[in-house]
C-alpha cells in the first residue's frame, strides 16, 4: 500500500504537478502578451496568434531543430524570439505601419501564418526524423515529464513580468493617443519598441516549451476589460489570472473529452474555445473599428491597358499548355522536353512513354481539374459577396472540407474512398452555413467575412489536429494531406471527384456570370434591373462550395488558388465576369499544375506538397495586393 501511495505521489509530483504549473505560467505569459499587443497597436484583435508571432516562432524552432538537433532550451527560446519578432514586424509593415487598421493587420497575420506554417510543414516532411514528436508539440501541449520546463520558464517570465508592470503607467499614457502622450513627455516610439520586444519575448518563452497555443492572448484581456478594468496595472493582473484559468481549463476539458491515453493538443482545444469568442468580438466591434467597407476591404485588380480579350484568352490557353507540357517533361533527373515530345507522338513503347502516360498524365490532369474548380469557387465567392478577399481558404471553406473528409476517413475506416467527398461536402457546407448566417447579420460586410474566415479556419484546423492525434495518424502523411498534395493522385481521383463536377460547374458558372455582373452594381440597382438576388446568391454559393469540396476531396486543402486566379484574370480583362470566367479557369488550372511540377522537381527525388508551393506563390501576391491597395487609398 505504501508502495502504491509512493508511486502515485511520485507520478503526481513529476508529471501532473509540472503540467499544471507550466499551464499556469504559459497562460499568464500569453495573456500579458495579448494586453501589450492590443495596447501598442490599438487593435482589439491583436494577439500573438493573430499577428503571426506563434507561427514565426514555431518555424524558427523547427528550423533550428533540423540544423542543430541537440539544441538547448535557451537556444530554442532565442530562435523563437527571433522568429516571433520577424513575423510581427512583417505583419506590422505589410498592414500599413502606424496607419494599419485592425482588419488589415489581422489579415496580414493570417496570410503570414499560412506562409510560415507552409515552411514549417516542408521541414517536418523532409526532416521527419529530426522533427519526430514535434507534431503534437507544434499544436500546443502541456505534457511535461519533469520540472525542467518550469525551471527554465519561471525566472525568465518573472523578469519579463517585472518589466511589464514597470512599463504599465506608460501604457496607460499611450491610451491617450500619440500627440497627447508626446505632450506629457512620453517617448512614444521608444515605449512601443520596448513593449513590442517584451510581448514577443513573453510569447517566445511559451512557444519554446509548450508550443504555439492560440487565442489565450486574445480572450483573456477582453474578459478582464468586461469586468471594468482599464488601467494596465490591474488589466495585466486580471488578464494573467484569466489566462491561467483558460489554459488550465482547456487542458482539463481536453482530457475530460478524451480520457484515453492519447493526448489532445491543448492548442486545438483553445482554438475551439476561442474562435466563437473571436466571432462575438468581430460582431461587437464591427461598427467601431472596421470603418467603411472601402477602408477595410482590399480592392480588386485593375485591368491592364492595351490587352485585347482574345489575345489574353489565347495567352492563358497557351500558358496552360506550356505548363502542362513542362509538367509532363519534368522529373527527378530534370526536364526531358525532346524525349517527352517524341513519346507523345510516337506509338513505339518506351520507358519515357510509360512514365508520361502511366505516372504523370493522370496526376497532372487531376491538378489541372482541381485548380480549375478552386478558381471557379473563388470567383463565385468574390462575385456573390462583392468581396475581393473571398476565397475557399480565406473563408474557412477548405478547412471545413478537410475536417469533414478526415472525419469520414477516420470514423469509418473501412468505408470506400468514394464516400470521402460526402464528408468534404458536409464540412464545406457547414462552414458556408456559418458564413452565410453572419453575412446576413452584418449585411455582407467584406472585412467581417474575412475575419470570420480566420475563426472558421482555426476551428477546422483544430478539429483536424484533434482527429490526427486521436487516431494516431502518421504525422508526415497527415501534414502532406492537410497541406494539399497531388502526390499519388491519378486517373482514379480524376474520375471519382473532378470530371463530373467540372462538367457540371462550367456551364452553370457561364449561366450565372451575367448575374454576378449585375450584383456588382449593388443590391438596389440589381433589384431595379430585375435580378433575382436570392436565387443568384444561393445558386452561386452552393456551386462555389460544391467546387471547393470536390477539389479538397481529390487533392486536400490547397489554398490561394481561388484567390489568385480570379484576381489575375480581373487585372487582365477587367470586371466583366463573362470574360473573367474563362481566363480564371485556365489560370487556376495552370497554377496548380505549375505547383505540382515545382514540388516534384526542385528537391527531387523528394517532393514538396503542391499546396505548400501554391501557398508560397499566393502569399507574396496577397501581401503585394495589400501593399498596393494601401498606397492607393
Amino acid at each position: 500500500m505504501r508502495h502504491t501511495d509512493s508511486t502515485e505521489s511520485s507520478i503526481f509530483r513529476t508529471v501532473y504537478l509540472p503540467r499544471i504549473v507550466i499551464g499556469i505560467l504559459s497562460g499568464i505569459a500569453l495573456a500579458a502578451s495579448g494586453v501589450i499587443f492590443q495596447t501598442i497597436t490599438k487593435n482589439p484583435l491583436a494577439a500573438p496568434s493573430t499577428l503571426g508571432v506563434h507561427a514565426g516562432a514555431y518555424f524558427f524552432i523547427v528550423a533550428f531543430a533540423t540544423i542543430l538537433p541537440d539544441w538547448l532550451g535557451l537556444s530554442g527560446f532565442l530562435a523563437a524570439f527571433a522568429g516571433g519578432c520577424l513575423a510581427a514586424l512583417m505583419v506590422f509593415t505589410m498592414a500599413g505601419g502606424l496607419e494599419a487598421t485592425p482588419v488589415r493587420m489581422a489579415l496580414a497575420g493570417l496570410v503570414l501564418s499560412i506562409a510560415f506554417s507552409s515552411f514549417t510543414a516542408v521541414l517536418q516532411i523532409f526532416f521527419e526524423v529530426q522533427t519526430a514528436g514535434l507534431f503534437l508539440w507544434g499544436n500546443g501541449t502541456l505534457v511535461q515529464q519533469d520540472w525542467s520546463g518550469v525551471r527554465f520558464v519561471f525566472p525568465v517570465l518573472l523578469l519579463l513580468l517585472f518589466l511589464a508592470f514597470f512599463f504599465a503607467p506608460r501604457l496607460d499614457i499611450l491610451l491617450l493617443g500619440r500627440n497627447q502622450a508626446a505632450t506629457l513627455g512620453e517617448n512614444v516610439r521608444v515605449t512601443q519598441a520596448c513593449m513590442f520586444f517584451l510581448a514577443v519575448g513573453l510569447t517566445a518563452i511559451v512557444v519554446s516549451v509548450v508550443g504555439p497555443i492560440g487565442f489565450i492572448g486574445l480572450v483573456a484581456p477582453h474578459l478582464t476589460r468586461l469586468m471594468g478594468y482599464q488601467l494596465h496595472s490591474t488589466l495585466l493582473f486580471g488578464s494573467m489570472l484569466w489566462g491561467a484559468v483558460l489554459l488550465i481549463g482547456a487542458d482539463v476539458l481536453g482530457r475530460a473529452v478524451d480520457p484515453s491515453l492519447s493526448e489532445l493538443p491543448v492548442g486545438a482545444v483553445t482554438s475551439i474555445i476561442g474562435a466563437p469568442f473571436l466571432v462575438w468580438l468581430i460582431l461587437k466591434h464591427r461598427g467601431s473599428f472596421f470603418g467603411t467597407e472601402q477602408q477595410s476591404a482590399i480592392g480588386g485588380g485593375r485591368q491592364s491597358r492595351g490587352l485585347k480579350y482574345p489575345v489574353v484568352l489565347a495567352c492563358a490557353v497557351m500558358f496552360t499548355a506550356l505548363v502542362f507540357f513542362a509538367g509532363l517533361a519534368g522529373g527527378s533527373t530534370g526536364f526531358s522536353f525532346v524525349d517527352t515530345w517524341k513519346a507523345l507522338f510516337s506509338e513505339e513503347s518506351s520507358g519515357q512513354r510509360f512514365i508520361i502516360f502511366d505516372l504523370r498524365l493522370g496526376r497532372l490532369l487531376t491538378a489541372l481539374a482541381a485548380g480549375m474548380l478552386l478558381a471557379l469557387s473563388g470567383m463565385l465567392y468574390q462575385g456573390i459577396l462583392r468581396n475581393p478577399l473571398a476565397d475557399p481558404s480565406v473563408l474557412g471553406v477548405t478547412s471545413g472540407a478537410g475536417a469533414g473528409a478526415l472525419f469520414v476517413l477516420f470514423l469509418f475506416r473501412d468505408i470506400p474512398a468514394a464516400f470521402i467527398p460526402l464528408g468534404a461536402i458536409a464540412g464545406a457546407f457547414a462552414a458556408v452555413g456559418v458564413i452565410l448566417f453572419f453575412s446576413w447579420k452584418t449585411k455582407f460586410h467584406p472585412a467581417v467575412l474575412a475575419l470570420l474566415g480566420i475563426a472558421l479556419s482555426a476551428v477546422g484546423g483544430a478539429l483536424s489536429q484533434i482527429m490526427i492525434t486521436r487516431f494516431n495518424l502518421n504525422a508526415a502523411a497527415a501534414l502532406t494531406w492537410l497541406s494539399g498534395s497531388t502526390y499519388a493522385t491519378g486517373y482514379e481521383e480524376l474520375q471519382q471527384f473532378l470530371l463530373l463536377p467540372l462538367a457540371i460547374s462550367i456551364p452553370l458558372v457561364w449561366y450565372l456570370a451575367p448575374s454576378l455582373n449585375v450584383l456588382a452594381l449593388g443590391d438596389q440597382t440589381a433589384i431595379a434591373l430585375g435580378e433575382r438576388l436570392t436565387f443568384a446568391r444561393w445558386a452561386a454559393v452552393l456551386l462555389a462550395t460544391f467546387c471547393a469540396a470536390m477539389a479538397v476531396a481529390a487533392v486536400g486543402t490547397i489554398g490561394f488558388i481561388g484567390l489568385v486566379a480570379p484576381h489575375l484574370a480581373r487585372m487582365l480583362v477587367g470586371q466583366d465576369y463573362m470574360r473573367i470566367f474563362p481566363v480564371a479557369l485556365f489560370i487556376g488550372g495552370s497554377l496548380l499544375v505549375f505547383s505540382d511540377t515545382v514540388g516534384r522537381t526542385v528537391l527531387a527525388p523528394d517532393e514538396i506538397p503542391s499546396g505548400l508551393v501554391a501557398a508560397l506563390i499566393g502569399t507574396p501576391f496577397f501581401l503585394w495586393l495589400m501593399h498596393k491597395s494601401s498606397r492607393t487609398k
